[in-house]
């Protein structure tokens, strides 16, 4: 049973061995950019746990080019028992042109080792319920054209197929109509 929880501050080894896991490649939903990936020190911990709590409290402005996200840990039945962290999964409440274009509301990504198991499609499925919860509908979810993994797994959980922007897949779950502006400002890359 994957579920989604809060980033904790008393679980900095999971988050540690979780960013290991990931080398250096992207950890969508964590909030780094651009293979930002950092050393995993318990100082980066605390740095990393106020940033992204802060960006998901409504009643604090998004810094400049941000927009209020859900950061969320994916977790299992393991986890209270010391089980691992799993990987990352963002719910963005707004679009700038960005997310709108190759971002989309829901960024997510499972560590290597627990990859091919199911934690992706069930972990997106949570993430679409807790983007309800919030209120956004339609919920937009992207992925690289050549992340074959990412795309089965949107069209698993019912994504739909509206078009590529910059080699990236753009899928829409809810009714439409689809928005085609953004409703938040941002710049490039975030």
């Amino acid at each position: 049973m994957i579920r989604l929880t809060t980033p904790d501050p008393a679980r900095f080894e999971p988050w540690a061995a979780c960013v290991r896991d990931f080398a250096d490649g992207p950890m969508d939903g964590s909030g780094y950019f651009g293979g930002s990936i950092p050393e995993p020190t318990p100082e980066e911990f605390a740095r990393y746990l106020e940033l992204r709590l802060a960006e998901g409290d409504t009643s604090i402005p998004p810094a400049p080019v941000r927009v209020h996200c859900s950061y969320r840990w994916i977790i299992d039945e393991t986890w209270e028992a010391g089980g691992p962290l799993l990987g990352f999964l963002a719910v963005r409440h707004h679009l700038t042109g960005f997310l709108l274009a190759q971002g989309g509301h829901i960024g997510y990504s499972v560590r290597p080792s627990a990859r091919r198991r199911g934690v992706a499609g069930a972990a997106l499925a949570v993430g679409l319920t807790e983007a309800a919860e919030l209120g956004i509908d339609p919920v937009l979810v992207c992925c690289a054209g050549t992340n074959e993994a990412s795309r089965r797994t949107i069209e698993r959980n019912g994504g739909v197929y509206e078009s590529s922007i910059a080699e990236h897949r753009r899928y829409w779950f809810g009714q439409g109509p689809w928005p085609q502006e953004p409703d938040a400002q941002g710049a490039p890359g975030r």
